[in-house]
């Protein structure tokens, strides 16, 4: 009889253990996910209902307009637009930008809507140079690797 009082309260403690583990589990996960939530988005996306948007995490996905950029003199105050097909959005950020970051670049933006305006949080700006992932076309008169 004792073996088996052994036995179900071997089970028990297994089964208790079990549960506080699946709930610690399910609270972090919870908790992480909730703070910092961001959505990816296209500007199009966006600004197709704006109000939807404001003031909630975004990582703003776009090409910035050419002649656009503006910079606070003496300052890392940035000014410029970004746009996807149609619509456009006025992007502020504060800081150093990546050295891709120019005219067309296309970029992923980090931080929140506000008004017609996207705030940029610190370090919230990632470029990507298309140049880099792009075949380099072959010169004129080259040959494949098979000789054709």
């Amino acid at each position: 009889m004792s073996k088996n009082k052994s036995m179900k309260h071997k089970a028990i403690k297994i089964g208790l253990t079990s549960v506080v583990l699946v709930l610690a589990f399910a609270g972090l996960l919870w908790s992480t996910l909730s703070e910092d939530t961001a959505y990816y988005k296209h500007v199009d996306e966006v600004m197709v209902a704006p109000a939807e948007w404001q003031g909630k995490n975004l990582q703003l996905h776009g090409f910035v307009v050419p002649k656009s950029i503006l910079i606070k003199p003496g300052t890392l105050e940035y000014l410029f637009q970004i746009q996807n097909e149609g619509h456009i959005v006025w992007a502020q950020y504060t800081g150093i930008v990546p050295d891709t970051f120019k005219d067309e670049s296309e970029v992923v933006l980090r931080g929140t809507l506000t008004g017609n305006q996207f705030h940029v949080e610190p370090n919230g700006v990632m470029a990507k140079c298309p140049s880099k992932y792009e075949p380099k076309a072959a010169p004129a008169g080259a040959r494949g690797p098979s000789g054709t």
